[in-house]
């Protein structure tokens, strides 16, 4: 699951709030091992996931580099070159 978790830090555009929400609920998902949870546990899990995307904004709003920003299309047709190369299609 956390394969699907990509980096979200100095790209032009920033990371949107849905980017940022869809790596909190992989990254929670993995720790409960729930896909979706039960009932039960529906309220942690969405809390969770909001505390985790919370932080997550925290922190990507508050690194510092001196690295030029990524562009996200750059990196979109390296990460298919790798692919490519590595499952041969």
């Amino acid at each position: 699951m956390c394969r699907n978790i990509k980096t979200l830090y100095n790209f032009e555009p920033p990371a949107t709030d849905d980017e940022i929400q869809a790596a909190a609920l992989q990254f929670v998902r993995k720790l409960s091992g729930f896909t979706k949870p039960s009932q039960a546990n529906a309220e942690a899990f969405a809390a969770a996931v909001d505390d985790v995307s919370r932080v997550a904004k925290d922190l990507l709003g508050s690194l510092v580099t001196q690295a030029p920003p990524k562009n996200r299309e750059v990196e979109r047709e390296k990460a298919l070159a790798r692919s490519a190369k590595r499952f041969g299609t």
